[in-house]
């Protein structure tokens, strides 16, 4: 017996009758024929269980472990959990019950053939691909749902002026907030930051104060777009090294944020190189940087790096919604040579560089050119990403193009 959608939190219940189509639903589609299980992470109320439930609500069972009484059971007797919940099931919350993962793949390998047996979703992504490595590894497709795109918001990127887009950047994409336009974003945004603070920091990391945190994640939007210097954060908030890593590795784990290596022919030098650091949620970070209108969008010191921010914010989406890990790097040389963004796609790179501007000029493509001069046949298009309405060829491989036909390629 299966118990029913009314166990869903009280956002996913809302939302149930309001969906937007997700552009990720091809890929887990295709995953739920040939795999037999699947899990969606991203961030806290990305809409995970909102669209499991949509796609298989027909055909799956529904559990989630946000019920205290079920992680209970989950917890101490996964036997008996498993045969309460049998598959086909959809199970929520799944990083609440990490011992779960070896009785599921005993579950999965008394009939391997079987596909979409085990549909799971959780929060915290590197405490998940741990247990999902050392269990379920061949067993399971794993997929990032992070907040709207664009694309999901306006069905037509022609449609996109840049006053929607201030808009859009203010609110950001979390589906309560793309849904319900009467919503006050910032008391939304407070109160997520609360919950995500009590939840998901604390259970990643023990961390005493979170009022330390808090100032910590209200820095980090300060140098949104530049590169991550700990010794300064350290410095900044007297705390040790060792703890603004961990604290980084908070926000990476529940996708709040993204580090962006810099691009090297040799990949070890990626690995060692300081990052670049965004946000994920453009919303998230104008709360946090004190933006409360639209008008103060894409102004002052700010409005480049949350232009480039929700650029970038496109092009992970694209790879996450395929199914497929984020390939982005930056790319400086010793003389101050710069491009904002490497995409490797496939065996081609894709150097983009993003300039907040209606004036395209030529000289402000001389980062790509240099690019291109250096690694010549690798580079499949190049892009200068701006606001302008109008798309020019700069290059043979190079192509000044306005934001809104910029994102039909991602």
């Amino acid at each position: 017996m299966y118990i029913c959608i009314i166990n869903a939190n009280i956002h996913d219940i809302n939302m149930a009758h309001i969906y937007l189509n997700r552009r990720i639903e091809t890929a887990i589609r295709k995953a739920s024929s040939q795999f037999p299980s699947l899990i969606v992470t991203g961030p806290r109320q990305s809409g995970k269980t909102t669209l499991l439930v949509h796609l298989f609500g027909e055909t799956h069972g529904y559990v989630s472990l946000d019920d205290p009484d079920i992680l209970m059971l989950a917890n101490r007797e996964p036997k008996l959990f498993l045969e309460n919940y049998p598959p086909p099931v959809i199970i929520d919350e799944i990083q609440y019950a990490p011992g779960l993962f070896i009785y599921l793949k005993m579950a999965i390998d008394k009939n391997r053939s079987q596909k979409g047996q085990f549909l799971l979703t959780g929060s915290q992504s590197f405490p998940l691909m741990a247990s999902l490595s050392e269990s379920l590894a061949g067993r399971i497709a794993v997929f990032t749902l992070l907040t709207f795109s664009i694309q999901e918001q306006i069905r037509n990127s022609q449609e996109l002026n840049f006053a929607n887009l201030r808009e859009i950047i203010l609110r950001g994409g979390y589906p309560e907030l793309v849904v319900s336009k009467e919503l006050d974003a910032r008391l939304w945004f407070s109160s997520y930051l609360q919950t995500y603070l009590e939840r998901d920091v604390r259970n990643l990391r023990q961390i005493g104060d979170l009022l330390d945190f808090q100032r910590f994640l209200e820095l980090l939007a300060s140098i949104n777009g530049r590169i991550l210097n700990l010794s300064e954060l350290s410095r900044d908030l007297g705390v040790a090294v060792n703890t603004i890593k961990a604290w980084i590795s908070v926000l990476e784990a529940s996708h709040q944020l993204i580090l962006i290596k810099p691009y090297y022919k040799n990949k070890g030098k990626r690995i060692i190189k300081s990052p670049k650091i965004y946000f994920l949620d453009t919303g998230f970070l104008c709360y946090l940087s004190g933006i409360t209108h639209k008008e103060q969008v894409l102004k002052g010191p700010l409005g480049g790096s949350l232009f480039e921010t929700i650029v970038v914010g496109q092009i992970i989406r694209h790879f996450y919604n395929n199914g497929e890990v984020p390939r982005i790097y930056w790319w400086r040389t010793s003389t101050g040579s710069e491009v904002d963004f490497i995409v490797e796609k496939e065996s081609k790179i894709i150097p983009i560089e993003v300039k907040m501007t209606s004036n395209v000029r030529k000289e402000l493509a001389r980062g790509l050119y240099q690019f291109i001069d250096l690694f010549k046949d690798e580079v499949e298009q190049g892009y200068l990403v701006t606001i302008s309405g109008d798309s020019l060829k700069l290059h043979e491989k190079i192509k000044a193009q306005p934001f809104n036909e910029f994102i039909d390629h991602f």
